[in-house]
């Protein structure tokens, strides 16, 4: 008789331990999704600061054959000065025959960039 009323032991989990790990999921995420988007801006914010530096060594290269520097980075683009700009990146810019000015953003980025010619640094 005594195995007819005998219990058996169940497994699982409690309704507060499943309250605390979804607590615990959450708080992670509230703090792991803004991080993730200022990695993103960062990302976005160097590819434009890499294409400036490319464009500027391709303005150098420029230079050699015309002896001024152009005022269109889209001249620059192609196989002939080696300079590709990444996906989302637009640049402009204006020259003179001793120096160059460029400026350039990601449409996904927070900041545009500068950068004034020959020898200049990039700056926002």
């Amino acid at each position: 008789m005594d195995g007819l009323f005998h219990r058996k032991e169940q497994g699982g989990f409690t309704l507060i331990e499943l309250m605390i790990v979804i607590a615990i999921i959450g708080i992670l995420a509230a703090i792991a999704i803004p991080q993730f988007s200022a990695y993103k801006n960062r990302s976005y914010n160097t590819a434009v600061q890499t294409d400036l530096r490319n464009a500027a060594t391709a303005q150098e290269a420029y230079y050699v054959d015309k002896q001024c520097y152009e005022s269109s980075p889209s001249i620059l683009v192609g196989a002939t000065y080696g300079f590709y700009a990444s996906e989302n990146v637009y640049m402009s810019g204006t020259s003179g025959t001793d120096r160059y000015t460029m400026t350039a953003y990601h449409s996904l980025g927070d900041t545009t960039y500068f950068l004034i010619g020959p020898g200049g640094t990039v700056t926002h």
